[in-house]
């Protein structure tokens, strides 16, 4: 049995925890956290709703079409980047799996996305892993090292813009960002570097000390996370590019409101919000990203004027997800079936 076909079944349980976890009603749970949200906002808060209506009907759709434009480039600069830690991963391997092309693999993070949208627990970098390695035959425990590599460096990029955008704000003496976020960020930092270091030793101390099977898939996982880590300044310098297209989209959306604000504020609100849904409290971080967007934006923007932001910013941060990552997901499983019928008649 070869190392995919051992992989397989696993790969194959993950799908099928996912569905159930799509049809559960913890899936319905985070509307109703944002419906409780919402009612909040409208029975606690005074808010002048007229206000931001009338905001959000003088977008300007040129704006508009721009934020969502930048916004999806960002799956261009992450497939890239996957692709290069995939390429790491497998370079000391005989026979490493064919490498998937930058736009595959950004079709497979907006997958990852739309199915983090709708589910909690983050399932969606589970299905990625799936999803590669199903199509490739790669290991699925390598794989899912690599989204975790992924994820981790996207960490690290989101706490070093976030240091810039402090740096900007104070250096300009325009606003002070929350300390708060501040202490979090460094302290998340600091849970990477201790998190890396805790699975280095793993591996030298506690793998060889499980069974077999268990030691190496524990192996090709470590293998995929550690493995990763190599011609960083090409990682760093994609995943700062993945991020600064999530700042050129609150740009375009502030702009497309005719509002203004300072570019340090653009530049830490995305980070802000990046560090806040990377504990997954609610599907897609919804209400928390909202309410971060909003709360965030009134250092210098009226209330109402921040949660018509916050509002359409989310049309595209998660709406549209919702509606082309749910049409990519969709068609993958029509195609399923097909894709089974091939396998079974090479066999």
């Amino acid at each position: 049995m070869t190392e995919s076909d051992q992989t397989s079944t696993p790969a194959a349980g993950s799908e099928l925890s996912l569905r159930r976890k799509l049809a559960s009603p913890r899936t319905a749970l985070s509307f109703v956290v944002l419906a409780a949200i919402l009612a909040l906002l409208l029975t606690r808060f005074d808010i002048a709703w007229g206000e931001t209506w009338e905001a959000v009907r003088g977008i300007n759709l040129g704006w508009y079409a721009a934020a969502v434009a930048v916004h999806y480039l960002t799956f261009v600069f992450r497939g890239a980047r996957w692709r290069v830690l995939l390429a790491n991963a497998a370079r000391d391997d005989p026979a490493p799996p064919p490498l998937p092309s930058v736009l595959y693999a950004g079709r497979v993070i907006l997958m990852g996305w739309f199915v983090n949208s709708i589910a909690w627990f983050r399932m969606g970098d589970a299905y990625r892993a799936y999803v590669y390695s199903a199509d490739s035959g790669a290991s699925f425990s390598r794989t899912a090292g690599t989204v975790l590599a992924d994820r981790l460096i996207d960490l690290t990029v989101v706490v070093t813009l976030m240091g810039t955008g402090i740096a900007v704000l104070l250096i300009g003496g325009q606003v002070r960002p929350p300390l708060l976020l501040v202490v979090a960020a460094g302290a998340l930092l600091v849970a990477v570097v201790g998190g890396l270091g805790a699975m280095r030793l793993t591996h030298h101390w506690v793998a060889p000390k499980l069974p077999g099977r268990i030691e190496r898939v524990y192996h090709r996982f470590h293998e995929g996370t550690m493995g990763s880590f190599d011609r960083l300044p090409l990682v760093f310098g994609l995943g700062v590019a993945g991020w600064m297209c999530e700042v050129g989209r609150l740009f375009f959306v502030v702009k497309a409101l005719g509002a203004s604000v300072a570019f340090g504020l653009v530049l830490f609100v995305p980070m802000a919000n990046g560090l806040l849904s990377a504990i997954p409290l609610t599907p897609g971080g919804l209400g928390i990203v909202e309410t971060g967007i909003s709360g965030l934006l009134q250092i210098e923007l009226t209330v109402e004027v921040a949660l018509a932001v916050a509002l359409v910013d989310r049309t595209i941060s998660y709406l549209s997800i919702i509606l082309t990552g749910g049409g990519v997901f969709a068609a993958r499983q029509l195609r399923a079936p097909s894709r089974a019928l091939a396998a079974a008649e090479e066999a």
